[in-house]
């Protein structure tokens, strides 16, 4: 993987979702944004967003399902 950085401009189109489980609106949304997917926080939709390349977080995925950090 490179070092390629995902721009708020990149994001400014995305369809953010949330989990249908979702109580009060407090919750982390998502939206694909091409090879990156961005999380925010649902209370504050203009603050900071964490990109994660989406191999990585299929990694990370499979290591969570595979119980890979339980303690």
């Amino acid at each position: 993987m490179n070092n390629e950085k995902v721009g708020v401009s990149h994001v400014s189109g995305a369809v953010w979702r949330r989990s249908s489980h979702t109580r009060e609106g407090n919750c982390v949304e998502i939206a694909n944004v091409g090879r990156y997917v961005a999380f925010r926080d649902s209370r504050d939709p203009e603050g900071p967003r964490l990109h994660v390349h989406t191999a990585a977080l299929g990694r990370l995925i499979e290591v969570i399902k595979a119980g890979g950090l339980d303690g």
